[in-house]
């Protein structure tokens, strides 16, 4: 339950204690602001509170804008501010400083005060006080305190000519996204999310169907029959769908969570990838091993993304952010067709699982497993180009935020961080990525390039160490140090795959795709934990998994000392006591009050 205190006289004909309770709130009033200090010491202190001037004009959105979302502790519209139980004594601190003093005029970034408004005042006096007050974009909705008669006639005009309903809707669809989903998914999952959020459906609700959606679809393609490719293929769309309206869910009905984060997170990968694994399934069942294109498919696709998280990571607070490639790039979106052009070339989500959901059913899982292959390669080459281009011609000073992101992203564990303290100085900048792909190339080679049970992928592995530590010995800010930790990943990632493939033992490969899920599970759920500015992991627990390098010593030492059969043992065990350590541990966070309030907007388009 929420408290709303209502201060002041209100307007004749004003719903605005209706509509506050419509929102969920506890609506008291208050005259004054010695009787709305009174009310507010009283509301139990684990209860989101908010004032609202009762004068208040707007639309209903406005103030569940303003008021609901879970994301900020303190938020404000004109004529209502909110806090949540973490930011109370703010709030209360900013009351009674607001009650002591007249209004004044807007100072630094705060509105200007059109009437001696409480709540405003209260806001302001938050603004002084480095409260970080968020202010909602409101666009066409009406939100103020009017002046007079006038203004409050002018007001309810304004109100009356704005579609409510429609800008609600709008704003639930993500303002950029891909080509296939802009035009062929939100025109009418939009409304699918108001007939959930209508009958108190929520997003995690929505989010569990859609995986529950694409699991059935996974298992219609394990079938490896053409009915069920075609039913693999329609339900893997349904299920798009309705990952596209959890979302839009989320938007028009305020509900984000910390369980929503997780959910929507992970289920993304866990969908994608467990339909790779009934693909291949499906497969077999016909006589075709496509294993290997399958676990190569979520390797590119894993890097691909790590790649776009690094790079953001390295850039989103570095200072003078600016490069020729960058203003390229603006003067190109400024021409309507090559911002779609450019949106498709990525490969985003939408376009990607459309084309799967065709090809599976038009065709067979070989034929997908390389379209899909050569179209994420392409994407990769085309962004990645794109983002060392702006990378080189920038001159950006990188944070120490950014190279502690770079740093756990990489996920060095115990062999690095031990061996570092012999390199005291480190890298220059520019060679650290060219020394990260000497290594990861080193041990690929070495793996793919000889006979199963040789020690050769040993020495690549002890080399792949050596410069995993020469890499962690000095904070990663040089220009393409964003580079690291996709390189580490690639190396890591690769070496499995060409391990279990040279293998040649029925169910290498499989027990291959299970460890790799459940280490980029644990990679994936690093990024989140940093883009909800929680922090990495904790350190036991990538002490516990052996970090990049220590696996991937540990997997050619296994494969040198064991047989083919005994080593596709190690590879399932190996899977499936990372997968427990890492779930448990990521469970634990996600549901835990500590956990970041934020829904994941899924990928970029």
């Amino acid at each position: 339950m929420s408290t709303a205190i209502v201060t002041g006289q209100p307007v004749p004909g004003s719903s605005l204690e209706n509509d506050l309770r419509s929102l969920g709130f506890d609506v008291r009033v208050a005259a004054d602001a010695a009787e709305t200090e009174s009310l507010l010491a009283a509301v139990p202190a684990d209860r989101r509170v908010a004032l609202v001037d009762a004068r208040f004009v707007g639309h209903p959105h406005a103030l569940r804008l303003g008021l609901t979302d879970p994301r900020f502790p303190l938020a404000a519209v004109p004529g209502a501010v909110t806090a949540q139980p973490a930011a109370r004594q703010a709030l209360t601190r900013a009351v009674a400083r607001a009650a002591s003093v007249p209004a004044r005029p807007a100072e630094g970034g705060a509105p200007a005060l059109a009437v001696d408004s409480l709540p405003d005042r209260v806001a302001g006096a938050l603004d002084d006080a480095d409260g970080a007050v968020h202010r909602p974009e409101l666009g066409s909705l009406v939100a103020t305190v009017p002046a007079g008669p006038r203004a409050l006639d002018e007001a309810r005009r304004a109100v009356a000519a704005v579609d409510e309903e429609a800008v609600r809707l709008k704003s639930a669809v993500k303002s950029r996204d891909g080509f296939f989903t802009t035009f062929f998914i939100s025109p009418y999952s939009r409304y699918i999310a108001r007939w959930c959020a209508r009958r108190g459906l929520t997003p995690n609700q929505v989010t569990t169907a859609s995986l529950i959606t694409a699991l059935i679809a996974a298992g219609c393609a394990a079938t490896g029959t053409r009915g069920g490719f075609v039913a693999a293929g329609v339900l893997l769309i349904a299920s798009f769908v309705l990952d596209c309206t959890d979302g839009q869910l989320a938007r028009y009905a305020l509900k984000y969570s910390t369980l929503g984060a997780w959910l929507d997170a992970t289920f993304d990968r866990a969908k994608e990838y467990a339909y790779y694994a009934g693909l291949a399934l499906g497969a077999a069942r016909g006589g075709d091993d496509v294993w290997a294109l399958a676990l190569g498919a979520m390797v590119l696709q894993t890097c691909r993304h790590v790649v776009d998280f690094s790079f953001n990571e390295a850039n989103h607070d570095a200072t003078a952010n600016t490069s020729p490639t960058a203003a390229l790039s603006d003067k190109l979106d400024s021409v309507g067709w090559t911002v779609w052009v450019r949106r498709m070339i990525v490969l985003p989500i939408g376009e990607r699982w459309a084309m799967i959901a065709v090809l599976t059913a038009a065709t067979t899982p070989r034929i997908t497993f390389y379209a899909l292959l050569v179209g994420c390669a392409l994407a990769a080459a085309y962004t990645t180009a794109g983002r060392v281009l702006r990378s080189v011609t920038r001159r950006a000073r990188r944070t120490d935020r950014a190279a502690r992101a770079l740093a756990d992203l990489a996920d060095f564990g115990p062999l690095a961080n031990g061996i570092r303290r012999v390199f005291r100085r480190g890298l220059p900048g520019f060679a650290v990525p060219a020394v990260a792909l000497l290594g990861g190339a080193a041990v690929v080679a070495c793996s793919a390039l000889t006979n199963f049970g040789g020690a050769l992928p040993v020495a690549g592995a002890l080399v792949y160490v050596l410069t995993s530590a020469l890499a962690v010995a000095r904070p990663l800010k040089g220009a393409l140090d964003w580079l690291v930790p996709p390189l580490f990943r690639a190396a890591e990632y690769g070496t499995v795959l060409a391990l279990a493939g040279k293998a040649g033992v029925n169910g290498a490969l499989p027990a291959a795709f299970g460890l790799v899920a459940a280490v980029a599970y644990h990679h994936y759920d690093t990024v989140y934990r940093i883009r909800g500015n929680a922090g990495a992991p904790p350190a036991w627990l990538v002490r516990a998994i052996g970090g990049q390098e220590g696996r991937t010593l540990l997997l050619t030492v296994l494969a040198a000392v064991l047989t083919a059969t005994q080593f596709k043992a190690a590879l399932t065990v190996l899977a499936v006591a990372i997968a427990l350590v890492v779930l448990v541990e990521s469970v634990r966070f996600w549901v835990s009050a500590g956990a970041p309030a934020v829904h994941d907007e899924g990928e970029t388009a």
